[in-house]
């Protein structure tokens, strides 16, 4: 059967126009996404990529993580994701990522595997001799003394991926320290 350009034109004028006015192709991509995520328990976050904050919806089965999509409904990104943020699904769930805590002793040329709970201990012992070592009580300035409680040894950083409540508890926990070099990165 020969067609000719004309007759297939007008075939896929047809065919455009009339699924055009059933709207099963919308139809049909709407239930897809819906049966996609049915049954699934969701969670909103920030991407943790850079200062923007776009907003992103995690869809999780059994605690593990199963889907993620922008969110639609935040102000920043409306849904859109740039390429990292696009790919982070890959960076939850992938074969290479580090789940076991690596440990290399100093002056050591080999990697032990130790526990979590040995190295939340290990940070918590290091940042109270850090804190001790460093910890200034009073200042003297010009004769006249001063009570500062300041910890000179330290710093602490926040990002753009903690969300306000993060921000909250790590800044009262670096004044708690008597940390002075808090800073904060996000640019919005």
């Amino acid at each position: 059967m020969d067609v000719s350009r004309r007759n297939f034109l007008k075939g896929s004028g047809l065919a455009a126009g009339s699924l055009a006015l059933t709207g099963k192709v919308a139809q049909s991509g709407e239930i897809a996404a819906e049966m996609r995520t049915k049954g699934l328990q969701v969670s909103t976050t920030v991407c943790p990529y850079c200062a923007v904050g776009c907003g992103m919806i995690v869809h999780t089965k059994d605690g593990k993580i199963v889907n993620i999509e922008g969110d639609t409904e935040h102000p920043i990104n409306q849904g859109a994701l740039c390429s990292k943020g696009s790919a982070l699904f890959q960076v939850a769930n992938n074969e290479h990522r580090l789940s076991k805590v690596q440990y290399r002793a100093p002056n050591s040329d080999k990697w032990e595997e130790k526990s979590w709970d040995w190295a939340m201990d290990r940070i918590a012992k290091l940042m109270k001799e850090t804190r001790d070592r460093n910890f200034v009580k009073q200042e003297t300035i010009d004769g006249a003394t001063y009570t500062v409680n300041r910890n000179e040894g330290m710093a602490m950083l926040g990002g753009a991926a903690l969300d306000n409540e993060e921000c909250y508890l790590l800044s009262k926990f670096a004044r708690a320290m008597g940390v002075g070099y808090l800073e904060h990165q996000a640019r919005i």
